[in-house]
């Protein structure tokens, strides 16, 4: 049941979102953040990297549906099948991205997932609560919105770029060994992190479908938290790899 104290809490996490997007952006323009390739010993403690990503991954699985079927007392189709898209993606970045690496038992700063999980914490009760205001306001939304229509359309194109790149580096470590090699098929031919090409798609997706505030944030905090990684992984490849192609862009093919 939606109230007044629940709205303004809501309210307060968007506030806490836009400050934590433009943070984010500010600091990662800076500094890389220490993890995967660039991960660093000198953030404070170190743990297994494959227990903490499902550990930060989980909150967001498990808040977000939690808060849209606990908040609205009619939940429209569409956001039902939002929360299902929602949880199927973290269902996949908390409980089968992570295992396959599992024996390269890599490590990763404590402060990553203590803050990430934090985040997803708030990412999901926004979304969560976001999506049930929606139905709650302006009624059931329809599936055949063209917003929804184009929103799932993008989200599934940026899901399958993201699986797909991801899929093609986890070959490379099966076939050579641990640790980074040169991708070279799908995506990787054109861009440095195709991967995180797909996730900002996927989202900005996402948010269209949803037409809320909370998702126009995530899918914002997203591009601010990847779109500077993806250019370290471009100055990171090109410093490993003397035969990586130097026209080869961070994150946009042809243009960035």
């Amino acid at each position: 049941m939606l109230n007044a104290s629940s709205i303004s809490a809501y309210e307060l996490g968007l506030w806490i979102y836009a400050a934590a997007t433009l943070a984010t952006f500010g600091m990662l323009s800076f500094i890389s953040a220490p993890y995967g390739r660039h991960t660093r010993n000198r953030f404070g403690p170190m743990v297994n990297a494959t227990y903490a990503w499902c550990a930060m991954e989980a909150p967001a699985l498990i808040v977000m549906p939690y808060v849209l079927l606990s908040s609205a007392q009619r939940i429209p189709p569409a956001s039902l099948w939002l929360m299902f898209l929602w949880c199927a993606h973290y269902f996949n970045r908390a409980l089968v991205y992570p295992w396959p690496r599992h024996s390269e038992k890599r490590m990763i700063p404590v402060l990553i997932p203590m803050s990430a999980s934090i985040f997803n914490i708030i990412n999901g009760y926004t979304n969560g609560h976001g999506l049930a205001i929606s139905g709650y306001h302006y009624g059931a939304s329809s599936v055949h919105d063209f917003r929804f229509a184009t929103g799932v359309v993008i989200f599934f194109l940026g899901a399958g770029i993201n699986i797909h790149s991801d899929a093609v580096l986890l070959r490379l470590r099966k076939e050579r060994g641990t640790g980074y090699h040169l991708p070279t098929d799908g995506l990787h031919r054109m861009v440095a992190a195709p991967n995180y090409l797909g996730e900002i798609l996927l989202w900005f997706g996402w948010a269209i479908a949803a037409w809320t505030t909370a998702g126009f944030l995530f899918a914002a905090y997203t591009m601010a938290n990847l779109a500077p990684r993806a250019r370290d992984h471009l100055k990171w490849y090109l410093a490993r790899f003397p035969e990586y192609p130097t026209a080869r862009k961070a994150l946009i093919p042809f243009v960035w």
